[in-house]
């Protein structure tokens, strides 16, 4: 799969002497959805600020479709859709005119079909006479993302899409990001919904304090740096964990009498049996097991805070 947005030793200090980018190095591939994740301030914002040509970069570059994003900006940014966080729109303008008035801000001619496919992928279609101040919010953000879409650009960049909407209506959102990759754009979204990522995107980055830390098929990353728990409810309580025991990763919960063992999602050898065993000639009798594989969230937080 060819990239259609590559991003070479890219930094970027401000005036301030603030670090905002570190060396980032980043090939995004035509078709997928890659979500970024990170903390505030971790550098999210002008990534996507100096792709779209709205910060200058300071060192390194950056190209869209083949074209550098500073020699050749007008060809660059055609070929990007930006749907910013905050909610900006022409109050009195209709939902039709405000992507009539887009599409022509980029050179392009009026097209009713075109105009009308999107709102109707959308479903905005029987919205389009209205003025966008008598939308819900949701609806909104719909609006934004049919304007990032009307001049047909090949990368889409969705900045916390989801952001103070509810969740029967995010999960809504998700299925319009999912048939947009269906229709062959490209998305990269940011967001600080983990769910979010593991819901939709193909490839997670993680990024802190203005570096890349990795980027990673999400389904790879879960059962690379995944753990899985075994949570073990006891029929009596325990004053402290055995010594015939202390040759396994546990830890005792002492307010609901249970034992945590932590394994290796994907080892060859996850020691359960033993442990069974061991817990039986310890005269230690269970009430119940069940076991809980780590999110995504567990595996961020643990990226940001340097223990994975």
């Amino acid at each position: 799969m060819s990239s259609i947005v590559s991003i070479d030793n890219l930094s970027k200090q401000y005036d301030s002497g603030f670090q905002a980018l570190k060396d980032v190095s980043l090939d995004i591939r035509e078709g997928e959805i890659l979500a970024l994740l990170g903390p505030n301030g971790a550098g999210k914002t002008t990534l996507i600020s100096i792709i779209c040509g709205l910060v200058t970069p300071g060192t390194g570059s950056v190209r869209v479709g083949g074209h550098d994003v500073v020699h050749d900006f007008r060809e660059a940014r055609s070929l990007i859709g930006l749907v910013p966080q905050e909610i900006a729109l022409e109050p009195f303008q209709t939902v039709y005119d405000a992507l009539r008035f887009t599409r022509g801000l980029f050179g392009k001619r009026h097209d009713p079909a075109l105009l009308q496919s999107i709102l109707e992928k959308l479903s905005l279609w029987d919205k389009k006479d209205a003025k966008t101040m008598e939308l819900s919010g949701g609806m909104k953000r719909r609006v934004l993302i049919a304007k990032a879409l009307c001049h047909e650009p090949r990368v889409l960049f969705l900045d916390e899409p989801t952001a103070g909407v509810d969740v029967e209506l995010r999960k809504e959102m998700w299925e319009v990001v999912r048939d947009l990759k269906d229709d062959g754009v490209t998305i990269i979204l940011t967001t600080h919904y983990i769910e979010e990522a593991e819901a939709i995107a193909d490839r997670v980055g993680v990024i802190n304090k203005g570096e890349l830390l990795l980027v990673e098929k999400t389904e790879t990353l879960m059962q690379r740096m995944g753990q899985r728990q075994m949570r073990i409810e006891l029929m009596e309580p325990l004053g402290a964990i055995p010594e015939a025991l202390s040759g396994y990763n546990l830890d005792y919960a002492e307010d609901t009498h249970s034992l945590v063992y932590s394994y290796e999602a994907n080892g060859e050898r996850t020691g359960i049996a033993s442990l069974f065993a061991d817990l039986s000639k310890a005269g230690i009798v269970l009430r119940d097991v069940e076991t809980r594989q780590s999110s995504l969230e567990d595996i961020f937080v643990g990226l940001v805070e340097g223990k994975s």
